[in-house]
């Protein structure tokens, strides 16, 4: 199972951190990504990182004002997001794939989240 928090109301230029709590199977042997849709447009693949860490992907977009981490002592893993834009408003899905590689590509995710919508005001 996994559950999202952390989504809400900001306004353009400020932070926010969305967290996903994984439960029910071995934190370690999952990549897990975070992906976003806003209505009339596609799903995109927002950001991700491998089962150890070791590998991170993060969309054009929102590369140097993101962050994502793994934080295994609670089996969770947070994206943090600042200067945030109007057009980063979105539901924000997690999404986990098991793996044995330290695969961190956008497909192959088997397990979503519920979502959580952000939402930037201009």
């Amino acid at each position: 199972q996994l559950v999202e928090s952390g989504g809400g109301l900001v306004q353009a230029g400020g932070s926010l951190r969305l967290s996903c709590a994984v439960s029910g199977r071995p934190f370690r042997d999952y990549a897990v990504g975070w992906f976003r849709q806003s209505p009339g447009k596609e799903r995109e693949y927002v950001a991700g990182v491998s089962r150890s860490g070791k590998n991170i992907y993060y969309k054009d977009s929102v590369k140097g004002r993101s962050t994502i981490s793994r934080d295994n002592a609670n089996s969770a893993v947070h994206l943090d997001l600042s200067s945030l834009k109007p057009e980063d408003t979105a539901v924000y899905y997690c999404a986990a794939k098991f793996r044995v590689t330290e695969d961190v590509s956008s497909n192959g995710h088997d397990f979503w989240g519920q979502g959580t919508q952000v939402t930037v005001s201009s």
